[in-house]
């Protein structure tokens, strides 16, 4: 205690923490340096994404690789950046960036954890719409502001051969080695991916198909010679009935000589090293290490809570029977369902915008921040309903020319439940999805790869909290509004029960139907979609139930330890205020946020 006293001693103390000081500040230059240039690379070999952000770059004409060769590249690059980064010393920097550290950590770690994997994944599904997927970047979000984009726009139509040739040789090499999209998954491909071979110039039907109607209506007012605009026309028709058709008919033929071969509809149990990959998949969705008995106990033991706040809204409204008669009542009352008709789509859009206002017009009593990027609702173009889900949610352009748009698919409106859509709209729209991910992009002070990370459970899991959280917002007044809630949330729970059930207890496509059934008040088309993609999909739906439970396990430990201290606008400050995080990742910053408010 006297040599600390001594003032040689103090100055040799104040010398070591510059020291300290000035090392931290050298060790997160160089590592700042090092997240941005990772993240740079990346964008530069992925121009879809450059496109979804706005950038402006000179790969417009291009198309993310897809090849085997350009995958194994990637994992080659992430283990030498798994090894640069563990360079640095991680307890010589500041907080934000340890918590860069861990996340870049995390990331690196999974995609070298994912190798083993890469040819087990469905080259196309029914779901996920791989192949629609490329027009839609091309109608949504290619703009045409000059003569250089209407050539690019061009260009990718014609490189859609080789986009589509690969991922038809791809399907070729899987099915070699034993993996095949479910039986059931083939029918709904091929008329999606014929369909997209439909329209003039490809056909005499008289309606311009999707690309040249879009193409089209771009160039109409940029400043051209006659000349030239009546080129560029001919030349995306061209591009279209030629290289395009060229590989949606490569696609289609392949697809329909598989559906000849596959054997029957089994989970990915059946696929080789079938268990361990559903197990990497757990891990990858849930971002925690739990295993598939422990996720299917928790889906069961919240089944059985949800079961029991329902009966208490059956007790509400009055309704004398059991809580199954009470699923088929919310699935068959008219009066609980939009007209399926052009006035039932434009109703349900109308209450979506409605619903989204009202949640803008009190969102600073819960958020000190909020997204500038606006949000549209949108229903999901004709051409492409089949191959989406029932809504979902596409982030804003950096650059502030595109808002972010939930999607709503209305092509079956018998589908939507009133009660139900309320909720969805919560969950793709505000709170949900555009308060995190809009705000993600707008931070300031982060990595750009914070800014664009993607981690189910947290994602999902914000969503489905969000759901949860209007109601305490004030929405949800009816019984049956809250009913619509808890649709949603026992839904997400069945998910946990079902999607293991499929993968590792080997359930049937009828097994898991008939439990959705008995269990939830969702429609049987809903069912059948929702089974239908947990098939090909293993793993991924997960994320949402369990993403959530974890953030309201953070919440009732933040309440518990603050008291009067807590505050909710702080809370989410937490959560979505520093981009997305893995689960153990979050409970840790939620736990520093506790600390420091004590």
């Amino acid at each position: 205690m006297l040599i600390a006293c001594h003032p040689a001693s103090q100055r040799a103390d104040s010398a070591t923490q510059s020291n300290k000081t000035a090392t931290a500040i050298g060790d997160g230059a160089r590592i700042a340096r090092f997240f941005q240039e990772v993240y740079d690379r990346e964008v530069a070999q992925d121009p879809e994404t450059q496109t979804y952000l706005g950038l402006d770059t000179d790969d417009q004409d291009k198309w993310f690789d897809l090849s085997d060769a350009a995958a194994a590249a990637d994992v080659n690059e992430a283990r030498a950046d798994l090894l640069r980064l563990q360079a640095f010393k991680r307890d010589s920097l500041n907080p934000s960036n340890r918590m860069s550290y861990d996340l870049m950590e995390y990331q690196l770690q999974q995609a070298v954890a994912a190798e083993p994997y890469r040819r087990h994944a469905y080259v196309v599904d029914q779901f996920r719409g791989q192949v629609t997927d490329k027009v839609s970047l091309l109608l949504n979000a290619h703009k045409i502001e000059n003569l250089k984009d209407a050539e690019d726009y061009i260009a990718r139509i014609n490189a859609l051969q080789d986009v589509y040739g690969e991922m038809t040789a791809q399907l070729a090499d899987r099915a070699e080695f034993g993996v095949l999209t479910p039986a059931f998954a083939y029918a709904d491909m091929i008329a999606d991916i014929s369909g997209l071979g439909t329209g003039v110039p490809i056909d005499k039907s008289g309606k311009p198909h999707v690309l040249l109607a879009d193409f089209t209506s771009k160039i109409k007012d940029l400043t051209l010679d006659d000349v030239v605009r009546t080129d560029l026309i001919s030349s995306a028709g061209a591009a279209i009935s030629g290289p395009f058709k060229a590989g949606i008919d490569a696609l289609v033929a392949e697809l329909t000589r598989l559906s000849t071969k596959v054997d029957g509809n089994k989970g990915v149990w059946a696929l080789p090293d079938g268990a361990e990959f559903y197990n990497a998949q757990i891990k990858r969705y849930t971002t925690l290490d739990l295993t598939a008995d422990q996720v299917h106990q928790r889906g069961l033991d919240d089944v059985t809570r949800i079961h029991r706040e329902m009966r208490d809204i059956m007790k509400q409204v009055g309704f004398n029977g059991s809580l199954q008669e009470f699923f088929v009542f919310a699935r068959t009352d008219s009066s609980n369902f939009y007209e399926n008709n052009a006035a039932g789509r434009e109703a349900f859009l109308a209450d979506a915008r409605k619903q989204t206002a009202e949640i803008f017009a009190i969102a600073d009593q819960y958020f000190n921040k909020l997204p500038k990027a606006s949000m549209e609702v949108r229903r999901v173009e004709p051409w492409r309903e089949n191959s989406t889900s029932i809504a979902f949610y596409e982030a804003p352009s950096l650059d502030g020319s595109r808002p972010g748009y939930y999607y709503a698919n209305l092509k079956d409106m018998s589908t939507y439940q009133k009660s139900v859509s309320t909720a969805i709209t919560y969950h793709e729209g505000v709170p949900g999805h555009h308060f995190q991910i809009a705000l993600a992009q707008e931070l300031k002070g982060l990595p750009e790869f914070r800014k664009h990370s993607f981690y189910g459970a947290y994602t999902e899991g914000w969503a489905l909290y969000a759901e949860r959280l209007a109601k305490e917002m004030g929405f949800y007044q009816e019984p049956m509004s809250d009913f619509g809630r808890l649709h949603d949330e026992i839904w997400r729970s069945a998910r946990l029960v079902i999607d293991t059930g499929i993968h590792a207890k080997r359930w049937s496509r009828e097994q898991a139907i008939e439990y959705f059934r008995r269990n939830t008040p969702l429609s049987e088309g809903d069912m059948v979609t929702e089974v239908e993609r947990f098939f090909v999909w293993p793993g991924q739906a997960l994320g949402y139930k369990i993403g959530m439970m974890k953030i309201l396990e953070l919440r009732a430990r933040a309440e518990k330890a603050l008291g009067d201290a807590y505050d909710i606008r702080d809370f989410h400050d937490v959560v979505i205020g520093k981009g997305a995080m893995p689960l153990p990742i979050l409970e840790s910053a939620v736990d520093a946020y506790i600390a420091a408010k004590l």
